[in-house]
């Protein structure tokens, strides 16, 4: 991580995009640091994956951030991880502060491929990650390159922001901020 950057953020900042048409005149941009804050503390996310017909599939799950990316963990033969095997294209969307608050809080969307986490001080981080979020419910063992726990083994992925939507509520100020991170979003 670079020393232009806080802790938490891409070492090669978003090119960072207020859209006018979809903000109040008042708005101005969200810092990509404030979404990173935001994923950091949420504790819900929707992902959101294409089936191997075409078919959307949405569901939730935790997710933790870590080193520049979300990441989040499946049962193996459940269809999201089936889906990500075919397609690893995916958005994982989550609110902060306000939640469903028409008039407070924050949208985040990530949108970009989920890449499997096998590497074992990887998984041991990440599973201390999901113990400091969410309690000794999430504890997992690794081993074998994946999450064991009470209810199986579980698969971990990673998905590194290509491009992130952020849509800020306020009491009279709504603002549409994308952050784009390559040439590829």
């Amino acid at each position: 991580m670079s020393a232009r950057t806080p802790a938490g953020t891409p070492d090669r900042a978003p090119v960072t995009e207020l859209d006018p048409a979809y903000s109040t005149a008042d708005a101005t941009a969200i810092a990509w640091s404030a979404a990173v804050g935001g994923m950091t503390e949420a504790e819900i996310f929707w992902l959101s994956t294409v089936r191997p017909d075409g078919r959307p599939h949405v569901t939730p799950l935790l997710a933790v951030w870590a080193q520049d990316a979300l990441h989040f963990c499946t049962g193996p033969g459940e269809r999201k991880a089936k889906n990500l095997a075919a397609n690893p294209r995916c958005a994982l969307t989550t609110s902060t502060a306000g939640g469903n608050d028409l008039h407070a809080g924050l949208d985040v969307v990530v949108e970009g491929d989920a890449e499997r986490v096998e590497d074992e001080p990887t998984l041991r981080r990440l599973a201390e990650l999901y113990v400091d979020k969410y309690g000794s419910d999430w504890q997992f063992d690794v081993r074998d390159g994946a999450f064991h726990g009470q209810v199986g083994s579980a698969v971990v992925f990673r998905v590194e922001p290509r491009r992130a939507f952020g849509f800020g509520r306020g009491e009279s100020v709504h603002s549409q901020t994308r952050w784009t991170f390559d040439d590829r979003a």
